[in-house]
């Protein structure tokens, strides 16, 4: 069998036994098919001859391709994306009983540490607090109120907040129950302003909108109604975007910075980190961990004590 044929199995099967998102499906669907165009252009389509000595010529082959769109070489994260979903493939081959390369014997290339961009004190303030400093319609100022201190408050990836409904939430509770990236579940902890906003938005509301954050302009009530939908993670975006700008933020806040900023509190105040590791959904700890730098009150405490110890003496 060939490896597109292959491929296209394989696909099927992390569809259906696997329950992977549609998005996932979709981007293994395209990594793959870019290994399988680079094999045929060498006239090679037995995926039992596959090699890693072949799969180090694939590496570097990557690494100096440029991206069309952006006319830069992929980024360290992409090529490893494209590994992973190789890995992926491979190890499905040896399930089937088809000799090829150990996926293990592909490693991926060591990422630098991510800087994470985080809110605090008065910027943080500031910018929960814009939605009511902004002479607007009362129903978008609600929304838009409830929008920022579910992110805060929560820690919800951006395309969880969209995709919450009414009835996923009671406001005589303190937590909910999601399912989010992978299908994974976990439980989410609601603060109590987060419940009041979004209680003085859903009275606020006449539509019978099953979601919980909708459009409020009419080009998005229309489409609202033709297609029963609720907000976009883009139109979640532009929320943050604008009232960073009324808060006088200068630099780039998004959704995840708020998520960035939910962690970050948390491990300032004492949290531990596989606690934190369980309210973000991460599935490993090493995601956790780029907060670890920043959080480190022992080492803000040995700095403390001991550095320019000089000025102490006099």
């Amino acid at each position: 069998m060939t490896i597109d044929k292959l491929i296209t199995e394989f696909l099927e099967n992390i569809e259906i036994a696997k329950g992977r998102s549609e998005k996932t499906v979709r981007n293994y669907d395209f990594y793959l098919h870019r290994f399988s165009g680079w094999l045929k252009e060498r006239e090679i389509t037995d995926p039992t001859k596959i090699t890693l000595k072949m799969i180090d010529k694939y590496r570097l082959w990557l690494n100096r391709l440029v991206d069309p769109v952006r006319k830069c070489n992929l980024k360290k994260n992409t090529q490893n994306y494209h590994l992973i979903a190789l890995r992926a493939f491979l190890k499905y081959l040896s399930k089937i009983d088809v000799q090829t390369l150990a996926p293990e014997k592909i490693e991926l290339a060591k990422m630098p540490m991510r800087m994470v961009d985080f809110l605090e004190g008065a910027d943080l303030e500031n910018l929960l607090e814009s939605p009511n400093k902004v002479g607007q319609n009362k129903l978008i100022q609600y929304r838009d109120k409830a929008i920022l201190e579910m992110l805060f408050c929560t820690g919800l990836r951006v395309s969880e907040l969209v995709n919450l409904k009414r009835a996923d939430i009671s406001l005589k509770k303190d937590e909910f129950t999601i399912r989010g990236k992978g299908g994974k579940v976990r439980i989410i902890f609601i603060s109590n302003q987060a419940k009041y906003w979004v209680g003085q938005y859903l009275k606020s509301r006449k539509d019978d909108n099953e979601f919980l954050f909708v459009g409020h302009d009419r080009a998005l009530e229309k489409r609202e109604k033709e297609e029963a939908k609720g907000l976009t993670a883009r139109s979640v975006e532009r929320i943050v975007e604008k009232y960073a700008k009324v808060a006088g933020i200068n630099k780039v806040v998004t959704p995840h910075t708020l998520r960035h900023s939910f962690a970050t509190d948390l491990l300032i105040n004492g949290a531990d980190l596989r606690s934190v590791q369980s309210m973000l959904g991460h599935s490993s700890i090493t995601t956790t961990q780029i907060y670890t730098h920043i959080t480190d009150q022992q080492l803000r405490d040995v700095h403390k004590a001991f550095h320019n110890r000089r000025g102490k003496k006099k």
